[in-house]
């Protein structure tokens, strides 16, 4: 699936995985997130495939011109999660919505561990 748009020069369209890859790159930046990891055992043996794994951890489901995102992340010791989150929230939805131009409409993060 991808998302479409179009202004004055023509049909612009974006895959999701490129979403997934900005998005990837975004949470990496975010102080306190020390990796992005799959969920499932079947998305960890899928990305082990996949050239980028800047989108490793990244789910993105596009309908129309809205963005849902879920990240799995693991956090480092003793950060705020509450903290992170919210700035992990708010730094890739700025970067996803100046890279693609449409609107992020839920962002999910899911801490599903901690390193020391």
């Amino acid at each position: 699936m991808s998302v479409n748009t179009s202004n004055a020069y023509g049909r612009i369209t974006i895959t999701e995985e490129a979403i997934a890859q900005i998005a990837g790159c975004s949470a990496l930046e975010c102080y306190g997130v020390v990796e992005l990891v799959s969920k499932r055992l079947a998305d960890s043996f899928a990305d082990l495939f996949r050239k980028s794994k800047n989108s490793q951890g990244v789910r993105v489901l596009a309908s129309g011109d809205r963005i849902f995102i879920d990240i799995y992340i693991i956090l480092k010791y003793g950060v705020n999660i509450e903290a992170v989150a919210h700035s992990l929230k708010k730094t890739v939805k700025y970067d996803v919505e100046k890279f693609s131009g449409m609107v992020v409409d839920t962002i999910n993060v899911n801490v599903l561990g901690i390193k020391v």
